[in-house]
């Protein structure tokens, strides 16, 4: 059940072992629930997935801590549904490292908090160069936090006790991390910057279903022919498929380069797809008739793809000197003119204010460019209200005095 652990040392001095119970049963879950309920203060939250060795993101342990309740490990796919459990800390704040990578697969299960504080964001707020969670306790804490098991797969069983002592750490920290950057966030006059920013992270719309998924397939570009590219498409969709079907990563099966290898030889035969020295992985000989016949509706496909991919993504700003000579100057004098206020406020640029906001005004800008349009430009693409209040202005002003310059692109790049 729940441990009241403080298993963690300062400086270098090694972490004390301790038997965690992982539960993994609705009677040990609800039990769970009724202490974390009576518990008080803020709630330490993490999830571990095993990104890079299953199809699914989901969680396959789920760290919580309160204070005057303790520590409690989940196993969720036993439980199912935390239903319960939210509804119990439906008050409560919530804190999280990194809040977005988490947010999906605890929304999975049920947990959809009301109120966070994201550490990850709070950092890069306070201007701390490296906002890793070990990075930034020992920092403000002076706790040395081990993160040797961050790349596990969280999906195996049972789960390791080294493992299930980092994953404890990893929330019992994080009301204390919470206390001192509250203090932090006053002094530096941020409390409702990172209340602002810590809303758009729980309202935050999940991205929409890519379209042409396929074309994510690394080195695609090399592909000219759209034969070719119709053969990629269907072995990356039957290999998708059947990494859904077994649930372990699409490119653990086979990787992305075998894919390519067979999509530019088109391989008259199944015995040639056999051959091909670089069609390997772990289901490429076992599962070769899947594969023959994805190449086999490629080779015979009406529906050719087309050679480039239909997207609104803007070309990268290296590009814009010859593709956009305009947009390039108004982007380069705007990002200069941002960067003088992300010194004073000590905020990352990219936090003061999402760097594609500012390459979509600067590459179409409303007309007038003023601090009104500007902002309302900004506040379409999604800014908070804070960033169109500190950025707006600069980026309008330095739209305007561009025409003053005489040679404008040789002035910003010299």
């Amino acid at each position: 059940m729940g441990k009241e652990s403080a298993c963690y040392q300062h400086a270098e001095q090694p972490v004390a072992e301790s038997h965690h119970h992982v539960i993994d049963t609705r009677e040990a879950y609800l039990a769970a629930t009724a202490a974390l309920a009576a518990g008080n203060g803020p709630v330490g939250v993490d999830a571990e997935r095993a990104s890079g060795f299953t199809y699914s993101q989901r969680a396959y342990l789920i760290q919580i801590y309160r204070r005057g309740a303790g520590t409690f490990l989940f196993d969720p796919p036993p439980i199912g549904n935390f239903s319960e459990l939210n509804d119990a800390l439906a008050d409560a704040e919530w804190v999280l490292h990194a809040a977005s990578q988490d947010l999906a697969c605890l929304r999975e299960v049920g947990l959809d908090p009301a109120h966070i504080f994201d550490t990850e964001l709070a950092a890069r707020l306070l201007g701390i160069p490296r906002v890793g969670l070990g990075t930034v306790v020992e920092e403000l804490l002076g706790i040395h936090l081990a993160k040797e098991h961050s790349a596990a797969n969280w999906s195996t069983r049972p789960l390791p006790e080294s493992w299930l002592v980092y994953a404890a750490l990893d929330v019992e920290l994080l009301p204390d991390l919470r206390d001192r950057m509250v203090d932090l966030l006053v002094e530096s006059d941020k409390t409702d910057i990172a209340d602002q920013e810590f809303a758009a992270t729980l309202a935050k719309e999940a991205k929409a279903a890519r379209i042409d998924p396929w074309r994510r397939l690394a080195g695609i570009h090399s592909l000219h022919g759209q034969r070719n590219l119709a053969v990629a498409r269907e072995l990356w969709l039957a290999r998708d498929e059947f990494a859904r079907d077994v649930d372990v990563s699409p490119g653990r099966l086979v990787p992305d380069a075998s894919l390519l290898a067979a999509a530019r030889v088109l391989p008259a035969t199944r015995q040639a797809l056999a051959d091909l020295r670089e069609f390997s992985g772990r289901a490429s000989r076992t599962e070769l008739e899947r594969w023959w016949a994805a190449i086999e509706r490629g080779r015979t496909a009406t529906d050719l793809p087309a050679l480039k991919a239909i997207s609104d993504t803007l070309p990268p700003p290296r590009a814009w000197a010859d593709r956009n000579p305009e947009a390039d100057v108004r982007y380069r004098a705007a990002r200069a003119a941002l960067q003088t206020v992300t010194d004073e406020l000590e905020i990352p640029l990219e936090n003061l204010l999402t760097p594609d906001y500012l390459r979509r005004v600067s590459w179409s800008p409303p007309e007038p460019a003023d601090t009104a349009s500007v902002g309302q430009a900004l506040s379409v693409l999604g800014a908070r209200r804070w960033q169109i209040d500190v950025t707006a202005q600069l980026i309008a002003d330095a739209f305007v005095e561009i025409p003053q310059t005489a040679d404008p692109i040789s002035d910003l790049k010299s």
